[in-house]
């Protein structure tokens, strides 16, 4: 498993292309990061690296964003992990495809971890305007 790696956007899709080859069978991630970091971008060049031709935007109000049914993108900043849970989400993660949860929290692990769902941890730091630290680490049940 790759454990971390300095990327600028151009770099991102090869990057991905890693842990998609490294992580067969994870298809769950937590992306985690400040506001701005980079969480949205990261599912942008992920739907790319998957061949969809879709405009991935961030799903902040309407929770959650699916792309042709291989790719579902949520975002639980505004409601937390109460509103991911209450508007049945979590059932939504059982699908085949690939779910990118960004603000994926410590609660969100404990509850797929209570579940065995496998998943993978995305922490996204900026180190400068063109490029990002990113640090995976795996979780297997």
């Amino acid at each position: 498993m790759i454990n971390k790696r300095i990327c600028t956007v151009e770099e991102l899709k090869a990057f991905i292309g890693e842990i998609l080859k490294s992580c067969k069978g994870n298809k769950v991630f937590l992306l985690r990061g400040d506001l701005a970091s980079g969480k949205t971008t990261f599912v942008q060049e992920f739907s790319k690296v998957l061949g969809l031709k879709v405009d991935v935007t961030s799903p902040t109000f309407s929770v959650q964003n699916n792309y042709a049914d291989k790719l579902y993108h949520y975002d639980i900043y505004q409601n937390g992990i109460e509103g991911f849970l209450s508007s049945g989400l979590l059932e939504e993660l059982e699908k085949d495809g690939y779910h990118l949860i960004e603000w994926g929290d410590e609660k969100l692990e404990s509850i797929l971890k209570r579940y065995f769902m496998d998943y993978l941890v995305i922490n996204i730091k900026k180190e400068d305007k063109d490029s990002r630290i990113y640090e995976v680490s795996k979780c297997t049940n």
